[in-house]
């Protein structure tokens, strides 16, 4: 049984072979294999068979099938008997000869045949393959690959038949006339000589011990000279290169005086080879393997051809590489190989070849050299040993090229000389100094691209070489002697600044090293060394640099280590202190990062540890040596302002360390003298040295900045007579600037006690004697910025010196008004209309420090200055929001920080309401400017004024705030100004003048107002321009303003308002009118006496603005007239032309006034809604097409009324006692307008409609109903409801037909959540429309009461019985619609009421059946609802009520399973996993059958396309589980079956399958019988999965349950597949019947 079984599978997959998917092909070939796995021979026998019964079986195909064969020898050779071996490599013979024509794949395959069984059958393979190869026959050119291929995978079992194949063989090659054979037999001979030298190399495990060399050596020359002298010369590439490749392993088996006899004419023709073809690498090797042939022998022919190799050799490394491929890698090394034989054997020669042409400029040539250079330095150690200095000498050239791609190579020579002790040698200094060079390349400036456009970036040599420095240092222990301390030298040299890193780095590592070796090691004697960096050149070079930590990767650390390293050689008593101090900045480095390093900070940490480690050696003599060091290396920072700027600082610190007066003196001469001061950041560095060296020597630092101004070289400088007038000018300017910044920086740094007694003998009229100069005797004042700037900054610094000393209250400053002057001067002279400089602010900065001081400013003076600084700021130009934005807005914004601190510096000095007043006055105009961003400006200013009076407020008796009014006027309006910013800082100011009101009262400080303080919970209002918010917070203002304002200010008050009225800001005049009509109403009955005069003013700002101020009275006259006449008026107002205007609208709102009023309103507009039929149906519609209804016009207008006055806030009383019946007659009224059109009059009026007294609101009957529904609701109290459904998009829904159900279920589900006790009057008003006329009415009633049976509200209000009985009764309603929605509600309970399902049991489930046989459609509707709340219920009814329809149910949901809608195969399944579910326990059963049935259809549902079904099977294959009692099962589903995890479906099925078959082995049949039903399935995932599932089945199941399978109608089946039209499913089939198998 088995042989024909295995053969019936195997050709049953064999048919499909020629499948038209490669995939399918490729799993067809999977399960022979498969089927080989467990039959080898019978499946080998079966392909045998088959390809030679299917003789007109294209190439590809059996080709595919021997490749098959091929895999299933390679796995079972030892288990194959030797019948099938013979009739496998017959039929392999047969298929390989089969047709002289070349088909490379077909007779490849079937040559790896011969050879996979030849690995155990030698014998026999080899006996067919030579019964194909007869003597004075050309074989066939497979046969001939085989045996090469046969001699490589078992060269032990070849080789002996090698002498009689090389004997035939040698008379074919004369006979070979295709170029096509002579490769194959070249290729053949190649094979057969590295196997020969395979078995000669082992001959310890070689069978037969006896062979030699010479037995071959005949064979082997007959061979070579045919190669050699007759195909060499052919014209074909492909051939030529194949008796190279030959020729190589050839040699080492030709008698060695033939060898040195063919060697004279082999080479020559080898290297010739070099110009005749692109690819070289078989030729370098074969050239490599006859080199190393020669060698062996010791030939001396060698020596003659020495020259010609190393010129071919030579120019195989220098040649262009296009590509680095692996093939022209290898090539490269192969060549390399060459030079190492050849420097093995004469590394004389070599090296008179090489070194000449290291001095050649050619660039490939060069860097050829030194590739080859390189390699036998590594490679030849020993020869090379004795050539060291002859090759360090040649490397004099090669190290001055600038090319990138010479420096690399040299950089990887002197790597490889490291290694080899050549740096140890006389020059090698040389070596380091080069690589030294490469570390210190800008990383930043690539170089140019050479002409073949494939130069180097000086980065990557850089890089090179930084990896080699390091590499070298830390792992070549010969090169510390070279290295220590010679790289120290490299140091203090700019040009080696880029080096520094990697430096630092090396000589740490190298100093470490000595520490360990001992003291006198490590010591530096910096006497024997000139060239070596002193103690402070190091110390000052590693800290300067620093200063930039993370430039050049990180040299600030590098740096601070090697100097932490070096101690004991700076200063022996340094060590313990930088223990503890060097650790602290190497972490702060550490813990920040390039963006987030504070270089201020930095620099100042630097500066205390210079200090501290000054404190610690506390020599002068060594401090003036350190000191003198450092102006020495002052020009080498000339090009990295910011490190020069650094090293000053270090200067001043250390010459403030210093006790030397002379030195201090002499050294501070000297930076004057030499400093560049067109350079505006050395300006800086040299006022902070002079600055911190005034810390400590105040009076000399003072004198020598007086002796320099009173030196020739100053006079000289400023001569009016100079040769050079124009750059001297410039010149003396610059040195002005920073004489005047040294004095400033003097003054702010020198001890504070000190510096009043020389501001005004001493330091100001230094400063001004350097600003003004004198020419003829005429004081002529310089225009120069930069200089004014260097002024105004130092005087800043003076006078914040001045402030901050102890005496300064004391201190009568004589100069203090010529300063003044001089600010405003310069503040003045500044341009209006931009900010370019910080002139401004730094003049407002001195004037603030100044205002402090005594005496008192004059009243006039002090008026300038602030109209001058004012005018400076307020009148700028906005500040851009552009590119430039970024760079001035910083400069800005500390401008008005110097204006705010120089007014309320002004203001202290006169803190009274008078003071303030005068302040006020001056900012006005620009509080009043039409220009917001000035309003906005002076507001801010205006804010901070008052809060600073406020603050420092001091009321000793109870005075009036007699201009309270006026200020409240000024800036209550600004509260609606139209800039965001404007309305906060008004309202701030309000609330400030309101506490000063409470001060001057006597109220306490500390004191917090109720009242005032809701002007802060009123700024939110303020923060959306929308006009109804803002004039609604400044009605609230007014509200405040009313409760705390004196009566006799109020007049004051309003009559600045009234000014107000005509504002060019028209939110503040509109807010003006706002807060008028709010006082009046609060407070006007204290102004009787007034009366006339505010009518008046009144009166003339009416007839002055144009405004929309007469509105509201026509307002209340309808008020007036609706209270009398109100139907009247409604039916006036409803004849008003659709869409309403916006007059008609507020006409409309006025009518909400009064509550009594508006109850009329409300009930006239229901009856007016009611009474007409809410649209007219077409005649076309009455025949049953597109509906098209008409809006009756009525209705439509009453609805557009309620929503108006329902809109106004003063119909909130009247809407929630009318609450129930408007709420349901709107309803109702957007149910029976969804999808109902205007009439065709006022659809083109409302397209035409763009008046702008119309508003934006949509027409539409079905909208307006909506809006005003939402009115309602919104009115109502029930904001709650609307924003909910506005979050769901439920308006949106219930304007659509398609969404109106779901949009009312969301309606109630709000109202059942935020709107409960509004419910029973509702659900009583809608209860009686199931008898309604119009089903959609019916609908939205069912739908809106069906919802609320979701919520737990409806049994808290005992509403939950008559909702059933009301619903219930509806169950029989005509329309499907209203019994779908019915059973909805009724399943609704499970969630809203779950408790109370157990007690109404059978009815729901006599409802719920009776809805799955609802109708005769099969996808109805009411069905699925049905299943869909069967789903919800069965947890919490009664088992008993379950198990009187369980097996109804079961029955009557199984055909959905398969249905074509997604929601019918979702709602079953999950529902049929319910079921499941609630009957764990006495149900098991009477439901074990059904679980055992469904089990298939869930599992191949998985993978349905649709992710719900899947997401159902899951739950309900989980659900079924319990039943089956299988733990190993329940773990399984379990472990795949997570919600929200993919299944790896073939994983988990086969999973699945095996605990079927372990526990349930009876449900085999059943189990694939159903499957079969699915093969015919119309999803092709499931179709794939039906048949991938029966293999698993089979895979898993036990031999003896064989008789359950039928298996001819499986296999059959399982055919049709085969020619399915989806190339997964005949995958799937083809896998499946390599499992059958199992049944064999």
């Amino acid at each position: 049984m088995t042989r024909p079984y295995v053969k019936k599978l195997s050709f049953t997959l064999l048919d499909s072979i020629t499948d038209k998917d490669p995939v399918v092909q490729e799993q067809v070939c999977s399960a022979l294999c498969s089927l080989g796995e467990s039959q080898p021979d019978e499946t080998l026998r079966a392909c045998e068979e088959y390809l030679r019964q299917h003789d007109k079986l294209a190439h590809p195909y059996r080709a595919k099938v021997l490749r098959a064969m091929e895999t299933v020898l390679s796995s079972h050779i030892h288990e194959l008997d030797k019948d099938t071996a013979g009739i496998v490599i017959l039929l392999a013979s047969s298929e390989m000869t089969r047709t002289k024509e070349l088909d490379c794949d077909w007779q490849q395959a079937a040559s790896s045949v011969l050879v996979a069984v030849g690995k155990r059958f030698i014998n026999q393979v080899m006996e067919e393959v030579l019964s194909r190869f007869q003597p004075g026959i050309l074989p066939h050119s497979s046969v001939m690959h085989t045996l090469a291929s046969l001699s490589v995978s078992n060269a032990f079992g070849m080789v002996p038949f090698l002498p009689s194949i090389m004997s035939t063989m040698l008379p074919m090659l004369g006979m070979a006339k295709q170029d096509a054979l002579r490769v194959v037999f070249c290729c053949a001979l190649q094979h057969f000589s590295e196997s020969t030298l395979e078995y000669l190399a082992n001959l310890d495990q070689a069978p037969d011990p006896t062979v030699r060399k010479d037995t071959f050596a005949a064979d082997i020359f007959g061979a070579y000279d045919v190669l050699f002298h007759h195909w060499l010369q052919s014209r074909d590439a492909k051939l030529r290169l194949a008796v190279v490749a030959a020729l190589g392993p050839m040699c080492h088996l030709l008698p060695s005086e033939k060898l040195e006899g063919q060697l004279p004419k082999l080479l020559p023709v080898l290297l010739g080879l070099y110009k005749k073809h692109a690819e070289t690498f078989q030729i370098s090797k074969s050239l490599g393997q006859i080199l190393e042939a020669a060698v062996s022998v010791g030939s001396r022919t060698l020596e003659v051809q020495l020259d010609a190799l190393l010129v071919a050799l030579h120019a195989q490394i220098c040649v262009p590489v296009e590509s680095s491929s692996p093939l022209v890698m290898s090539s490269q090394k192969e060549v390399l190989r060459c030079f190492t034989v050849l420097a093995c054997c004469s590394p004389d020669r070599l090296l008179a070849f090489l070194l000449p042409r290291l001095d050649t400029n050619n660039e490939r040539l060069r860097v050829g050299t030194l590739q080859i250079l390189r390699h036998i330095i590594n490679s030849a150690a020993a020869q090379m040993e004795v050539k060291k200095p002859f090759i360090l000498s040649s490397m004099r050239l090669p190290l001055l090229d600038t090319n990138n791609k010479v420096k690399r190579a040299v950089v990887q020579v002197i790597s490889a000389m490291a290694h080899h002790g050549y740096l140890e040698q006389p020059g090698g200094e040389v070596m380091v100094d080069f690589i030294v060079q490469q570390c210190a390349l800008p990383p930043e400036e690539p170089e140019k691209p050479g002409p073949d456009g494939e130069e180097l970036a000086a980065d990557s040599v850089r890089a090179v070489s930084i990896r080699t420095l390091y590499l070298v240092s830390t792992t070549v222990d010969r090169m510390n002697s070279v290295l220590w301390p010679y790289l120290l030298e490299f140091l203090t040299p700019v040009r080696f600044t880029a080096a520094l890193t990697p430096l630092c780095r090396s000589l740490v590592h190298l100093a470490l090293k000595r520490q360990e070796a001992g003291a006198d090691d490590f010591l530096v004697q910096y006497n024997s060394n000139a060239n070596l960096p002193s103690p402070f050149a190091m110390t000052t070079r590693l800290l300067v640099v620093s200063s930039n930590p993370y430039l050049g990767d990180g040299r600030g650390a590098a740096s601070l280590r090697l100097l932490k390293v070096m101690h004991r050689n700076i200063h022996p008593l340094l060590g313990q202190r930088w223990e503890t101090t060097m650790p602290v900045l190497l972490e702060y480095l550490d813990e920040h990062t390039e963006e987030t390093l504070s270089l201020k900070e930095w620099e100042e940490k630097l500066l205390v540890f210079l200090r501290d480690t000054l404190a610690v050696v506390s020599d002068n003599t060594w401090i003036c040596q350190l000191s003198q060091e450092m102006c020495k290396q002052l020009p080498s920072y000339n090009g990295t302002p910011q490190e020069k700027n650094f090293l000053y600082k270090c200067i001043g610190t250390t010459l403030g360390a210093a006790s030397s007066k002379e030195v201090v003196r002499k050294y501070l001469q000297e930076l004057l003298e030499t400093a560049r001061y067109q350079e505006e950041a050395e300006q800086e560095g040299l006022a902070c040295c002079f600055g911190i060296c005034a810390i400590a020597h105040l009076e000399d630092t003072l004198a020598q900045l007086e002796d320099f101004v009173r030196s020739d070289v100053f006079r000289k400088s400023v001569g009016i007579f100079s040769i050079f007038k124009d750059r001297s000018e410039h010149e003396v300017e610059r040195m002005k600037s920073a004489l005047i910044l040294c004095y400033g920086h003097v003054a702010a740094q020198a001890p504070r006690e000190l510096v009043l007694a020389k501001v005004e003998s001493d330091i100001l009229r230094s400063m001004f004697q350097c600003f003004n100069t004198k020419v003829l005797g005429i004081k002529v004042e310089t225009k120069d910025p930069a200089l004014k700037l260097c002024l105004v900054q130092s005087l800043c610094m003076v006078c914040q010196a001045m402030c901050s000393s102890a005496q300064a209250s004391s201190f009568q400053f004589s100069r203090k008004a010529e300063l003044v002057t001089q600010m405003m001067e310069f503040i003045r002279a500044e341009p209006p209309d931009c900010l370019r400089t910080p002139i401004r602010k730094k003049a407002m900065l001195a004037c603030t420090y100044l205002v402090n001081l005594e005496p008192v400013l004059e009243e006039q003076l002090q008026a300038d200055v602030i109209h001058s600084c004012l005018h400076s700021v307020m009148a700028l130009p906005p500040e851009p929001e552009g590119e430039d934005g970024s760079c001035q807005e910083p400069l800005y914004l500390d401008t008005v920080c110097a204006l705010e601190d120089l007014l309320t510096s002004l203001l202290r000095r006169n803190m009274t309401p008078q003071g303030l007043q005068v302040m006020v006055e001056h900012l006005s105009p620009w509080i009043k400017s039409p220009r917001g961003h000035e309003r906005a400006r002076a507001l801010g200013l205006g804010a901070c004024l008052l809060q600073f009076f406020l603050e420092h407020l001091h009321v000793s008796t109870l005075v009036p705030f007699h201009n309270l009014g006026l200020l409240v006027g000024l800036f209550a309006p600004r509260c609606a100004d139209t800039w965001a910013t404007t309305r906060q800082e008004a309202v701030g100011c309000v609330h400030s003048l309101l506490y000063l009101q409470l001060g001057y009262e006597g109220f306490s400080r500390d004191h917090r107002d109720d009242v005032a303080e809701r002007l802060l919970t009123l700024k939110d209002g303020l923060v959306h321009p929308d006009p109804t918010i803002l004039f609604h917070t400044c009605h609230s203002i007014a509200q405040v303003i009313a409760k705390r304002l004196p009566s006799d200010q109020l007049i004051s008050l309003l009559l600045t308002m009234f000014e107000s009225l005509g504002d060019p800001d028209k939110n503040c005049s509109r807010a003006s009118t706002v807060m008028i009509n709010c006082l009046l109403k609060e407070r006007g009955n204290v102004l009787l006496e007034k009366v006339p005069e505010i009518v008046s003013v009144l009166r003339a700002k009416l007839r002055d603005t144009q405004e929309e101020h007469v509105l509201p009275a026509a307002q209340h006259s309808v008020y007036l007239l609706a209270s009398q006449h109100c139907e009247a008026v409604v039916s006036s107002l409803l004849g008003s032309p659709l869409p309403f205007d916006s007059h008609t609208c507020a006409l409309w709102r006025a009518l909400a006034v009064e509550p009594s009023l508006t109850t009329q309103v409300l009930g006239l507009l229901l009856e007016k809604m009611s009474r007409d039929v809410p649209f007219k149906e077409s005649r076309a519609f009455l025949l049953g097409s597109t509906a098209d209804r008409v809006a009756t016009l009525l209705p439509l207008a009453a609805t557009c009324a309620l929503y108006e006055v329902l809109s106004a806030p003063s119909s909130g009383t009247v809407v929630l006692e009318l609450y129930p019946q408007l709420f349901v007659a709107l309803l109702l009224r957007v149910s029976c307008t969804v999808g109902v059109q205007l009439p065709r009059s006022l659809q083109g009026k409302e397209r035409r409609s763009t008046s702008p007294a119309r508003p934006a609101r949509n027409l539409d009957p079905c909208s307006s109903a909506v809006d005003a529904l939402q009115a309602l609701l919104l009115r109502g109290g029930s904001q709650d409801v609307l924003r909910c459904v506005e979050l769901k998009g439920g308006w949106e829904l219930l304007r659509t037909s398609a969404g109106h159900e779901d949009g009312v279920a969301q309606l109630a589900s709000s109202m059942a959540k935020y709107a409960g006790p509004r419910l029973p009057l509702v659900m009583k008003a809608l209860a009686c429309t199931h008898s309604s006329v119009y089903e959609i009415q019916r609908v939205t009633s069912t739908a809106f009461l069906a919802e609320l049976l979701s919520s737990n509200v409806v049994n808290d209000l005992m509403l939950l019985e008559p909702l059933l009985d009301n619903l219930t009764t509806r169950l029989k309603d005509s329309s499907a619609s209203v019994r779908r929605l019915v059973l909805r509600g009724l399943a609704n309970i499970a969630s809203g009421s779950p408790d109370k399902v157990r007690a109404h049991g059978p009815q729901l489930m006599t409802a719920m059946v009776s809805g799955l046989d609802d109708g005769d459609e099969p996808h109805s509707l009411v069905a699925l609802e049905a299943m869909v709340g069967l789903a919800r219920l069965l947890d919490l009814v009664e088992p008993w009520d379950l198990r009187l329809v369980l097996l109804h149910t079961t029955i009557r949901i199984r055909p959905f399973f398969d249905s074509e809608k997604v929601e019918f195969r979702t709602a079953s399944i999950r529902l049929f996993g319910h079921l499941n579910k609630a009957c764990h326990g006495d149900c098991e059963d009477v439901f074990l059958e059904q679980v055992v049935g469904g089990l298939v259809p869930l599992l191949l549902h998985l993978r349905d396309p649709q992710a719900s079904v899947a997401s159902a099977c899951k739950f309900a294959l989980c659900m079924c589980v319990p039943h089956l009692e299988c733990a190993e099962l329940a773990a399984a589903f379990h472990k795949y079956l997570q919600e929200g995890r993919s299944v790896h479906f073939g994983e988990f099925l086969n999973s699945t399958c095996k605990h079927l078959m372990h526990h349930f082995p009876d449900l085999l049949g059943r189990l694939v019988s159903t499957n079969l039903f699915y093969f015919k399935s119309s999803w092709d995932d499931v179709r794939a999965a039906a048949p991938m599932f029966t293999g698993f089945l089979v895979l898993h199941a036990e031999p003896e349950q064989k008789p359950q399978v039928d298996l001819e109608q499986l296999i059959a089946a399982l055919q049709l597949l085969l020619k399915d039209p989806v190339p997964g499913v005949r995958e799937k089939a083809a896998e499946t019947l390599g499992r059958l198998v199992k049944f064999a």
